[in-house]
């Protein structure tokens, strides 16, 4: 079993940043991909961003390619996600989860444990 834990949402303003945390315990996850999913109200779960087991590669949902940055520490326990240059648009509940399959995946179907979300509202 793997626990997820997510911190640092909140209320922030358009043009503001945050930073996403998602601490990782448990069985051996360390050969596990990582990644960041968004819920808003009345929507479905949808891809934010992934990085490799390895930490080394990542991918983005085009919607915040250039503005969110991924990264997760050298002992692999925790991902960050670095938000910039937010939109109302991004106003979302925040979900880390982990994969233990080969390839990077943006679906949601194809992880395994996932957080309980944290709450990122930004304002216009």
């Amino acid at each position: 079993q793997v626990q997820l834990v997510e911190s640092g949402g909140g209320l922030v303003q358009a043009g503001d940043s945050l930073r996403l945390s998602c601490a990782a315990s448990g069985r051996a996850f360390s050969n596990m991909n990582m990644g960041w999913f968004r819920q808003a109200p009345g929507k479905e779960r949808e891809f934010v961003a992934v990085v490799n087991w390895g930490g080394t590669i990542t991918y983005y949902a085009d919607s915040v390619k250039g503005r969110f940055a991924l990264s997760r520490t050298k002992d692999k326990n925790t991902m960050y996600l670095q938000m910039n240059s937010l939109k109302f648009e991004d106003t979302a509940v925040y979900y880390c989860a982990v994969d233990g399959s080969t390839f990077l995946s943006t679906k949601t179907s194809r992880y395994d444990y996932w957080g309980q979300g944290t709450q990122v509202t930004v304002s216009p």
